[in-house]
């Protein structure tokens, strides 16, 4: 029931994937609910500089490199494409306006309260948001992250010389040269979009591979797909400074292991070594809520912090941040406030890298499962190569696999990772298949509807047995 002690009975702060979802989560469970955003519009990093702005620009290039690169003329489609990037831009922005105007149109639909302003705790049950106290039954921390700043670099997206993820949406020209700092999936998407629109492009990454966290042979393949994409890589390289001389700027490197230091110019350089939890600012200390050394909530599996009646969901605290994630404990949270129970299975959250082929996965990497299992004749492994994939054949796609790691005594599916045009919406499939405890025999025996990309899931499953049949 309602506590008319309070405002609300609950109040999100932020209103990123996480806090949007679970406000209007809340709302439909009858909750009195508010939310307090800071930016001039809803959706948070992902809807206004981030997943949102990122695809469309992704998207729109990738159609200007099929015709200014021959793929649309092996089709017989020929012609001389002219890149207009205001026009580009334009297209994001419309993109970003629409969705933002919607979540703004979900909010009166379920009656969530937006609270304009910086939210900051006086107490365990109030915040300020700008001129305004709010007091609610129930808050939810749904803060999100910002870009981890590299020591010693400073980004100024206004100059467009040295740049982050969101200063790398707004380039008001296509770079000559181009350095992406971080071989992750920010650097490598924001990289992959301007490296398709004509920019030269290295990316320097400090790890001696590129995708952090994927699977081993994804890894490697994604090293030779982004080479012959025409990127140059400088792995197990660390940056140690950039200065920036008007519109130049002049990197200085060595290698991660230590030695000899060299000097790269660059156009733009984009620093992109990761994100780092939204905590600063919000009053933390008022209620006594600490965090840990990577700046992130501690909560329960219920969503719960260690001060009661404050709870935490996506980026600050731990786990990937993804806002697939973010939105899934939105709704576990709001559902956990009104008496429900809900519940986000950690262990199968699905992660993708949106350049072309796109890059996915589910699970358990090849040397996690070893690892867990402790010895590698405990996994059976299935593969199967996109090259054999009768619809990417057709679609002139041949890059890639469908990897299937399962326990060689339960057959239980462990983890899935694709290479694919569309293996972020082919992870989906595996990502059911697992909720549900499947075996490869399970996704083997279901039949998959011809011609598809999604036959690769179907007979990298058979190869787990041995049995595939079209290679």
């Amino acid at each position: 029931m309602p506590d008319h002690s309070f405002d609300y009975d609950v109040l999100v702060i932020g209103a990123g994937p996480g806090g949007y979802v679970a406000a209007i989560r809340a709302a439909q469970l009858g909750l009195k609910t508010a939310c307090a955003e800071s930016r001039e519009t809803l959706g948070g990093t992902c809807l206004n500089v981030g997943c949102i702005p990122s695809k469309a620009m992704l998207h729109a290039s990738e159609f200007y490199d099929a015709a200014a690169n021959g793929a649309m003329a092996e089709m017989g489609i020929e012609t001389k494409p002219k890149l207009n990037l205001e026009k580009m831009h334009g297209q994001r922005i419309d993109a970003v306006d629409g969705l933002t105007k919607g979540i703004e149109f979900l909010f009166k639909k379920n009656k969530v309260d937006w609270k304009k302003g910086l939210a900051t705790f006086q107490d365990a049950h109030s915040v300020r948001v700008g001129d305004e106290t709010v007091t609610a039954k129930d808050i939810i921390i749904a803060t999100g992250s910002s870009v981890t700043p590299l020591p010693g670099v400073e980004v100024d997206n206004d100059k467009q010389v040295v740049v982050d993820s969101t200063g790398a949406l707004e380039l008001a020209k296509v770079p000559q040269k181009m350095v992406v700092i971080g071989g992750g999936v920010i650097g490598l998407e924001m990289g992959s979009i301007w490296n398709r629109l004509g920019a030269d492009v290295t990316v320097v990454e400090f790890l001696d591979q590129l995708l952090p966290g994927m699977d081993g042979e994804v890894r490697k393949e994604a090293g030779k797909i982004f080479k012959k994409q025409g990127m140059t890589l400088k792995l197990k390289t660390k940056v140690t400074g950039v200065t920036v001389k008007g519109k130049k700027a002049t990197l200085t490197l060595e290698p991660a292991a230590g030695g000899e230091e060299e000097t790269m110019e660059a156009d733009c350089v984009l620093v992109s070594i990761g994100r780092r939890p939204n905590t600063e600012g919000l009053g933390l200390d008022a209620i006594g809520l600490e965090t840990n050394k990577r700046g992130q909530i501690e909560v329960d599996h219920d969503f719960r912090t260690s001060v009661d009646g404050v709870w935490a969901i996506g980026d600050v605290v731990p786990g990937p941040m993804l806002a697939h994630k973010a939105e899934d404990e939105g709704i576990a949270c709001a559902e956990n406030i009104a008496g429900h129970t809900g519940i986000v299975n950690h262990d199968i959250i699905p992660g993708v890298v949106y350049t072309l082929p796109e890059f996915a996965g589910v699970g358990l990497t090849q040397e996690e499962a070893i690892e867990k299992l402790g010895d590698k004749a405990k996994i059976k492994v299935g593969k199967f190569p996109m090259m054999a994939n009768s619809r990417a054949k057709t679609n002139h796609e041949p890059d890639g696999f469908v990897k299937i790691i399962a326990d060689a005594e339960t057959d239980r599916v462990l983890g899935v990772w694709a290479i694919a045009s569309v293996a972020g919406t082919m992870i989906a499939e595996a990502g059911i298949a697992m909720e549900f405890g499947a075996t490869s025999e399970d996704i083997a025996y279901t039949c998959h509807a011809h011609p598809t990309h999604s036959e690769a899931m179907k007979e990298a499953a058979m190869a787990v047995t041995g049995k595939p049949i079209h290679i």
